[in-house]
């Protein structure tokens, strides 16, 4: 069964747009337990919102996990975990942090309760209400 999650980076750094043009990225550098463990949990197949963090503040687009189970080759030590990425869409509209925080639908995410987490596990349940904010 599907997991999905969301993903932070700042657009600067690595952006929705330069990830469409390398067409894949290994998401590497994650030093935080709570997400490295979320990395760890991912599978072939999951899908994940990209977040642009920082300026933007906005879940802008869907990504997809291609490879899993891998460990982070920014660390020498072997200890952190990661995957690889590919697009799947850009959202119709970004769905902003400011819109998160006020609906009840998405009083519980891990986006708001763990702010400094950058990677986060989504329910369904959450997933298809922001697909939904981002469609209207």
């Amino acid at each position: 069964m599907a997991r999905y999650w969301l993903m932070k980076s700042e657009p600067d750094k690595y952006g929705w747009e330069r990830l469409v043009a390398d067409g894949e990225t290994v998401w590497d550098g994650v030093r935080n337990h709570l997400a490295a463990m979320n990395l760890r949990a991912m599978a072939v197949g999951d899908l994940a919102f990209l977040y642009h963090s920082v300026s933007d503040k906005a879940v802008v687009g869907v990504m997809e996990i291609t490879r899993a189970g891998l460990t982070d080759p920014t660390d020498p030590d072997g200890k952190w975990a990661t995957v690889y990425v590919k697009p799947v869409k850009a959202l119709p509209r970004p769905v902003t942090l400011a819109e998160i925080k006020v609906d009840p639908a998405l009083e519980g995410i891990q986006l708001v309760r763990l702010s400094r987490l950058s990677v986060a596990e989504l329910t369904l349940a959450e997933w298809a209400h922001i697909l939904a904010l981002a469609e209207t």
